[in-house]
Formats: structure tokens, C-alpha cells, sequence
């Protein structure tokens, strides 16, 4: 699928409080951490990119380098990522077909992963295209066709899709890819980030 026909999700409301502050600014190899997801999700050319923002949000937007990401607020981001993931649907434009989401804690999301789940979409049939991780982790980022949007209405609390990606295991294709993409959930998280190894080095 052609990155155009696609829009990039990329939530980052919550309130990092595992963390104890606000890890969306927190640095990594010399850039705010979501800055990363941000820098890999710019580079296909979707048709639109829209950030959920919600938590510190002022801040990041004083912070962070924009391009012509489109900024969104969650309200109430205590109401966890399901949330987040309604509203960026529910501000998408109608000439999408499709949707790409992103956490805005995973900085080493990869642009070839990005790629290769554009690819494998082929039809409506398997509207989910998820990467199968070599080294394991949660199933992200995520593609979903617009005819399975309905889906992220069944999203609850803090899980997002994953779960509903497990419930409709015949809607779903999966991708396998190297390596991982972990979530930085806590200082110690982030300290191990900065000795792997950058996938933007490659």
C-alpha cells in the first residue's frame, strides 16, 4: 500500500508515570524520545501524520521539531491509550484508507519495518498487518485498514488494540521481521536504550 493512501497515529498522551515524569522529552542519544518516532514516521510520506498529545503537551509542543504533523489533544488521557486511539481516528481525514500506528514510547521503531508492513497489506480480507518481532515484544507498529476501524471501538483502558488483534486472529497478518521494539516504560529502560545498538546507523 502506498504510504500516501495511509495516515500515521502517534499516540503520546499518557502520563509516564512509571517514569516519573514526562519520557516524551526525556533524551535519548541527544533528541527527545518521541522525537524518534516522530523523525522514523515522517520519512515514507504519509498522507497525513496526526500526534496525540495529552499529558505535558504544551511542552513537548514548545520542544519537540514539527513538521507538518497534525497535533491533537486527549482531554482525558487518564482514560488510558484506548482513548488516545479514538481520538486520532476520529480526526482522520476521509481520503485515508488506511491507518499506521505508532507509540510514542518505542524510539527504535525502524523505518524498514514501517516499509515492509506497507507492503505486505494486499487485501481487506487481512486488514490488520502486524511485524512478529525475532526477538519477541508487542505486535508494533500497527496497520489497520479503514474497514476494520470499527475495531478500535472495542479497545479498552490502557491495552490499545493488542488485545483485539488477539480476539480476530483471522482479520490479522503477520510480518515477520529482526530484532525488537521495546517500550520505555522506566529510567532503567532508557538507560539500556542508549547502549543498543541505533537502527538509524544502518
Amino acid at each position: 500500500m502506498e504510504a500516501s493512501r495511509v495516515a500515521a497515529i502517534v499516540l503520546a498522551a499518557g502520563a509516564s508515570s512509571r517514569f516519573g515524569g514526562s519520557k516524551a522529552l526525556a533524551s535519548l542519544r541527544g533528541r527527545p524520545l518521541l522525537q524518534h518516532v516522530l523523525d522514523v514516521a515522517a520519512a515514507p510520506g504519509f498522507g497525513e501524520i496526526v500526534v496525540v498529545l495529552g499529558y505535558n503537551a504544551d511542552e513537548i509542543e514548545r520542544r519537540l521539531l514539527w513538521r507538518s504533523e497534525r497535533r491533537v489533544r486527549n482531554p482525558d488521557p487518564d482514560a488510558g491509550l484506548s482513548s488516545s486511539l479514538r481520538i486520532g481516528f476520529d480526526s482522520l481525514g476521509p481520503a485515508c484508507e488506511a491507518a499506521l500506528i505508532f507509540l510514542g514510547d518505542q524510539p527504535l521503531v525502524r523505518a524498514e519495518v514501517v516499509e515492509r508492513l506497507l507492503a505486505g497489506f494486499s487485501s481487506p480480507a487481512l486488514p490488520i498487518v502486524v511485524p512478529r518481532y525475532q526477538v519477541g515484544g508487542g505486535a508494533n507498529p500497527l496497520l489497520i485498514h479503514r474497514s476494520a476501524w470499527p475495531l478500535a471501538r472495542e479497545a479498552r483502558g490502557d491495552r490499545g488494540l493488542g488485545p483485539v488483534v488477539r480476539d480476530h486472529p483471522n482479520l490479522v497478518l503477520e510480518i515477520d521481521v529482526e530484532g525488537s521494539n521495546p517500550d520505555v516504560d522506566t529510567p532503567a529502560d532508557l538507560a539500556a536504550l542508549e547502549t543498543a545498538p541505533d537502527p538509524t546507523s544502518r
